[in-house]
């Protein structure tokens, strides 16, 4: 690319990509060229994550250090072959079902893309349901590994399975795919059921209650998140960190070797380690929209 501005054909689309060379992350010279090439590069990972649903943009046209800003509308400048959608917050969103559409996010400086747990066609039913664990002042990801491993457990109990992902921030993302009739209150309710559970057995590491003074030095599981009109991050998504961090799908051994090894900086990832593990591990997160599970009757109901 040149240091500016390029034309390209990508997916037999025409894209002007403009302001190459300006820093995106300054602290480590990380270029609007560069956040381009790593959406490009990780495409067949992330889109079967984002495809089908509405997407939130979070762009930061001047950097990680400039002001942001979440535009959930598709904006109108919006090439006629980019993908909407209505969606139930009364708006019309972007559908990223392509590379192009991506690759055009990425030009629009929107290094974080946030979707729901459900797609548009199946509004209200979501396909998984999220527990983001979320250390309070005093705890580390480490504390999140400890509660995500109890979780896991529990759930195994429940006879599910559940994938795992670094926030790209400071926290970790549980998902446990159910791709049946659920509705967002069930899904809803059952987060919470089991957050509660988990608080109850060790409440000393372990909140559901979101205000912030109950969270000191505790893993607060956000069970909101599985809201209708809540989103999270993308698996994939790069984070507007002071480095160009991702939100890393891990394995269950990673998040166990962490605790052992007692070293949190392990399950921060730059876009150049996540574009290497893809490379040799695949998308380890592909069973959050493969795998077809049902929610226990009894937790859906609190029980």
């Amino acid at each position: 690319m040149s240091p500016k501005a390029e034309e390209v054909e990508i997916g037999g689309r025409r894209l002007r990509l403009s302001n190459l060379d300006k820093l995106m992350y300054p602290d480590v010279g990380f270029t609007k060229a560069q956040v381009i090439d790593y959406y490009a590069r990780i495409g067949p990972a992330v889109l079967p994550h984002l495809a089908g649903r509405p997407v939130t943009m979070v762009r930061w046209p001047d950097g990680v250090d400039g002001k942001s800003f979440f535009e959930k509308r598709c904006p109108p400048h919006a090439p006629k072959w980019v993908q909407t959608t209505p969606v139930a917050w009364g708006l019309t969103a972007c559908v990223v079902d392509d590379l192009p559409t991506l690759v055009w996010m990425a030009n629009l400086a929107a290094l974080e893309l946030h979707t729901p747990q459900a797609r548009a066609e199946s509004w209200g039913r979501p396909d998984s349901v999220v527990f983001d664990l979320d250390p309070g002042p005093g705890a580390t990801v480490l504390d999140c590994c400890r509660v995500g491993l109890e979780l896991h457990d529990l759930l195994e109990q429940l006879g599910l399975t559940a994938v795992v992902k670094t926030s790209g921030s400071k926290g970790l993302h549980l998902a446990v795919p159910v791709h049946t009739a659920a509705t967002d209150d069930e899904t809803k309710s059952f987060a919470l059921a089991v957050g509660q559970l988990l608080a109850k057995r060790d409440p000393k590491r372990v909140t559901v209650v979101m205000k912030k003074e109950e969270r000191r030095g505790k893993v607060f599981v956000d069970w909101s998140q599985n809201d209708q009109n809540k989103t999270t991050v993308c698996a994939y998504s790069l984070r507007a960190r002071p480095h160009p961090l991702v939100s890393t799908p891990i394995s269950w051994e990673e998040v166990s070797d962490a605790i052992d090894g007692g070293d949190p900086s392990v399950l921060s990832f730059e876009a150049a380690d996540v574009l290497e593990r893809v490379e040799q591990l695949g998308d380890i997160y592909a069973p959050n929209v493969e795998l077809v599970q049902e929610l226990p009757q009894l937790a859906q109901k609190g029980a």
